[in-house]
Formats: C-alpha cells, sequence, structure tokens
C-alpha cells in the first residue's frame, strides 16, 4: 500500500514539474504499472459480461489502484470485476453502477493515492 501511494505521489509530482522536469499527462497515463494492453486512448463502453483486451486493461488497471483481490487479468467481465469497478467509483463519487464509462476510464488512468472507502468482504 505504501509502495503504491508512493509511486502515485511520485508520478503526479513529475507530471506538475514539481520535482524536476514536465511530463505531458499523456506520457503518464500511456501505460500505468505495464498496463499495455490496448492504447490509453482506446476507452470502449464495458459492462458486466463483456470480454476482451479492452476488459484485460480495465482489470489491469484496477490491479495498480489495489483492493484485495487483484484480478486475474483474464479479459472477463465477471463477478469479481464488476466489485472491482463499483469499489473504484465509489472512490470518485461516481455512480457505483459497475459501468466503464468515460468517466471511470478517467479514473482508472489517473487513480487518486488513497480510498477511504473498505473494500467489499469476499
Amino acid at each position: 500500500m505504501k509502495r503504491r501511494t508512493v509511486s502515485v505521489l511520485g508520478t503526479a509530482l513529475l507530471a506538475t514539474g514539481a520535482i524536476g522536469g514536465v511530463v505531458p499527462q499523456t506520457a503518464v497515463a500511456a501505460t500505468p504499472e505495464g498496463c499495455s494492453h490496448v492504447s490509453s486512448s482506446y476507452r470502449p463502453l464495458l459492462k458486466y459480461g463483456h470480454t476482451g483486451v479492452a476488459v484485460e486493461q480495465a482489470q489491469c488497471l484496477t490491479n495498480v489502484w489495489g483492493g484485495v483481490p487483484k484480478l486475474i487479468v483474464d479479459g472477463v467481465f465477471g463477478d469479481r470485476t464488476l466489485t472491482k469497478i463499483k469499489w473504484i467509483q465509489g472512490c470518485h463519487g461516481l455512480p457505483k453502477d459497475g459501468i466503464v464509462g468515460p468517466d471511470t476510464w478517467n479514473v482508472l488512468y489517473n487513480p487518486v493515492p488513497d480510498c477511504y472507502d473498505p473494500y467489499p468482504p469476499q
């Protein structure tokens, strides 16, 4: 948890130029933590039951976020992916509808350092 927070904060400081150099936001969000299943500009609407590489990208990005358990990046938008997406949406005050639309994609690529909502029990 500490490592992720430091990593996210360090990225944010670097992106704003606070610790030397200015990095465009698109470069920071391009492939966070090795999530390169699709281009960061490819953000289709995803729902429960969908499959494919865009789902793999969303799953990978949720793992950058934290929360237990980490998702298996299998490209299947199932129950665990739905739970994690709803949790992340709640952390940002978004409707907890489980749909990965523009606002949810934005927070997946630009996570806040911490979420104070408890992760749902398994």
